[in-house]
């Protein structure tokens, strides 16, 4: 007698998204840390200690993002069903906290800087590089956590 399989259950979509989220995240900060004048001359692991703080607070915005998504698309799991106006909030919320953040950090509390090759938005003066990181970085988050969640129509559906 064949014994009965169970799947596993399902994690909350909030750790698919933290997780996929630092991945990316902390790559891209490493990546750009060049283009900060506050880390050319800092040592090594400090720099990469300063990134990981700035992937947290990636995660934070990511995680508000994803909240204010859930209310709009009246659910946890709104990135299998969602529509339009979901993806919308979700990277609206993300990148006006990433605006606001990085004007409040570089022109209020001088907490960093940009260097000179730093590319930054006209009028705004916001860094290029984070507003990309907002763009690319969800959207390969979104893209593999779709591909996690099942569909709320395809639960109770036998496959068979």
């Amino acid at each position: 007698m064949p014994l009965p399989v169970s799947l596993p259950c399902r994690v909350p979509p909030e750790v698919d998204l933290l997780i996929l989220s630092f991945l990316g995240h902390f790559a891209w900060e490493l990546l750009q840390a060049s283009l900060f004048a506050s880390l050319s001359q800092t040592e090594h692991f400090a720099g990469i200690v300063i990134c990981l703080k700035a992937t947290l607070g990636d995660l934070a915005i990511a995680l508000a993002a994803f909240w204010c998504a859930a209310v709009v698309g009246k659910s946890r799991n709104w990135i299998a069903d969602t529509g339009v106006a979901a993806l919308a909030v979700f990277f609206a919320v993300g990148i006006l906290a990433t605006i606001g953040l990085e004007y409040l950090h570089t022109e209020v509390t001088d907490r960093w800087a940009y260097d000179g090759v730093m590319p930054t938005l006209p009028i705004l003066g916001t860094g290029l590089s984070p507003i990309l990181q907002w763009l690319f970085v969800p959207v390969f988050v979104l893209w593999y956590m779709r591909r996690l969640t099942p569909r709320t129509s395809d639960q109770g559906h036998d496959p068979r």
